[in-house]
């Protein structure tokens, strides 16, 4: 049954996102491996039907004759794919009527919206925003990067932990205020900033072929974690380097990964201090659709004992989701035969 008033649609699909949280385990997997949650793989677990169709008009859409299922478009990024896969799931989940869903799922989400009679829409929405945002995930990720909720004032903070979690800059940081991060005024400061910007600031002198990827910076903080990103996505890797004691990161592990290395610098932590460490600062360009283990060692050339420290992640850059099956769906299929 639909809840009959605003404050109990939000707490309805905010109630059955977490129970479906709980469900599939995804708390403990996600604080075992980082990353985000993945939508499409929990749709898949649920052995709900999901196809992925260049939808006109539509974001996505939950149908029920002749069994239910999910239809999501293939003609936005990535995170407004998660966001609206999650909505659709909200509505399977919370037994909705059939839904076709346009754009107005974006505006209308609890976080930002006036109340409004469609209570239906309002359940799914709050669904999605506490299966994807919940506050546990922003609170395992700042304690990761070791950010505080003063961090949580700047722009690129949250831009980097939008990446982090599979959301959009927006929805974050209205995501930050629901869960009492920051509040609401310093939420609308921050959306002043268009991540353009901070992506301009992060290359700095390097320039994409266009302002729709995105930029990660990647540091020791980010060893082991799961990273989900797009095809055109970009990386800027900084670094400490103990190069004092003979000790550099192994750049060719990067190229020989079939990343181009655009930028390769390195930048003091002490002006004043001789032999100590320092940062390397690498900005480089993935190959097309690059999905695998990323590592890179910092250990002396010349000598084969083990490194002094080694970057490791599981990269999926194969995003946004095309056209047919889910990527989370083939990749089970394969790992099944």
């Amino acid at each position: 049954m639909v809840a009959a008033d605003y404050r109990s649609a939000v707490r309805a699909g905010t109630k059955a996102a977490a129970r479906l949280h709980r469900q599939l385990d995804l708390r403990q997997q996600i604080e075992a491996t980082g990353g985000n949650v993945d939508v499409f793989a929990a749709i898949h677990a649920l052995e709900l039907p999901l196809l992925v169709r260049p939808l006109q008009g539509l974001l996505g859409a939950y149908l029920s004759d002749p069994g239910p299922g999910i239809l999501v478009t293939t003609q936005r990024p990535m995170s407004i794919q998660r966001f609206t896969a999650a909505h659709e799931l909200g509505h399977f989940y919370l037994q909705h009527p059939p839904s076709l869903d346009d754009d107005s799922i974006l505006r209308r989400m609890p976080l930002q919206a006036q109340p409004t009679g469609e209570f239906q829409e309002v359940e799914a929405d709050a669904f999605a925003v506490e299966f994807m945002m919940p506050r546990w995930i922003v609170a395992w990720h700042a304690a990761r990067q070791a950010w505080t909720t003063r961090d949580f004032r700047r722009p690129s903070t949250v831009y980097q932990l939008s990446l982090r979690i599979g959301a959009s800059y927006e929805a974050t940081c209205w995501t930050l205020a629901h869960h009492k991060f920051i509040r609401a005024k310093q939420a609308r400061e921050l959306l002043q900033t268009k991540p353009r910007e901070m992506k301009a600031a992060l290359l700095e002198s390097c320039q994409p072929r266009d302002y729709r990827c995105d930029v990660w910076l990647l540091t020791e903080r980010d060893v082991g974690v799961r990273i989900d990103g797009s095809r055109n996505d970009l990386f800027v890797l900084r670094l400490e380097e103990h190069s004092g004691g003979g000790y550099l990161w192994d750049i060719d592990q990067l190229k020989r990964s079939g990343f181009a290395v655009v930028r390769d610098d390195l930048r003091a932590i002490d002006g004043e201090g001789v032999g100590g460490p320092v940062i390397r600062r690498v900005t480089a360009t993935p190959p097309d659709t690059y999905r695998g283990r990323l590592a890179i060692d910092e250990r002396r050339p010349w000598d084969p004992c083990p490194p002094l420290a080694t970057l490791a992640l599981d990269v999926d850059l194969t995003g946004p989701e095309q056209e047919g099956l889910s990527r989370a769906e083939r990749r089970m299929l394969l790992e099944a035969v």
